[in-house]
């Protein structure tokens, strides 16, 4: 099973809460996708037109694609229902949230994106969240010795 993941994203943001997409792809995009040439560092969502857009998001070019190749981070459409796009645009707009792709992968035959609803950390949070995980490290090390 192929999936991408954002490691930085769950360093970077507080993620509130997840929610399944699809995403509309050109034929050699989902090809490169299958191959596992994508990259989803510095991508983002937007709400535009009552529509959700991934911005971004790098796709490699398909190696045998000649003419027919895309553009390797153009803007691509996000599925969801119009209840679930209002629901997250309030939440954006009030809230001071952002939409962060957490990762991607294939079900079935169907590109998803996980994204992930939340709100940026601030600098003495990463450090925070740096000192927990070696504090947890040192500890398991110590057990391990026992």
């Amino acid at each position: 099973m192929i999936e991408i993941q954002n490691r930085k994203a769950k360093f970077d943001y507080d993620i509130i809460e997840t929610i399944e997409t699809g995403i509309v792809l050109t034929g050699t995009e989902i090809k490169s996708l299958r191959a596992g040439k994508a990259n989803l560092k510095d991508s983002y969502a937007i709400v535009r037109n009552g529509e959700v857009f991934l911005v971004n998001m790098h796709i490699s070019e398909y190696v045998h694609g000649n003419i027919f190749n895309h553009s390797e981070t153009r803007s691509r459409k996000l599925l969801l229902h119009k209840k679930e796009i209002l629901k997250l645009n309030d939440k954006i707009r009030l809230e001071g949230f952002t939409l962060v792709p957490l990762k991607v992968y294939i079900k079935g035959n169907y590109a998803k994106i996980l994204l992930g609803v939340g709100k940026g950390k601030k600098l003495y949070d990463k450090r925070e969240a740096m000192k927990e995980r070696d504090m947890k490290r040192e500890m398991d090390k110590a057990m391990k010795y026992k």
